[in-house]
């Protein structure tokens, strides 16, 4: 089942800002975005949030560093056919992202 994918503003500006330093980003992010197209779920569900949220690490081939200093994409199960996805961030730039950040990303989406 194809699953249709949304971007939310902070993703979007987030995205812009590291594709200036990180020139492989895009190239990093499609096999993620093919495998959530396909409908699969990929990446560890975040627990105790009212919505049905998943990270998942990417590698950054730009570090050579593998997946633990790579992205972390943060994405929102909406229904079963449609995802949106909400922040990106470089691990060897910025810690974990906390709830209420993810709260106020999707209030805005909305």
């Amino acid at each position: 089942m194809a699953m249709t994918i949304s971007y939310t503003p902070e993703f979007k500006r987030n995205l812009r800002r590291l594709a200036k330093k990180y020139r492989q980003i895009r190239s990093d992010l499609d096999p993620l975005l093919q495998q959530l197209q396909a409908g699969d779920l990929v990446g560890e569900q975040i627990p105790r949030l009212e919505y049905t949220l998943f990270k998942v690490r990417v590698r950054n081939r730009n570090l050579q560093k593998g997946k633990s200093a790579g992205y972390r994409v943060i994405y929102y199960l909406k229904t079963t056919t449609q995802i949106i996805l909400v922040t990106i961030y470089s691990k060897s730039e910025q810690g974990d992202i906390t709830a209420e950040q993810i709260h106020r990303i999707l209030k805005e989406f909305k």
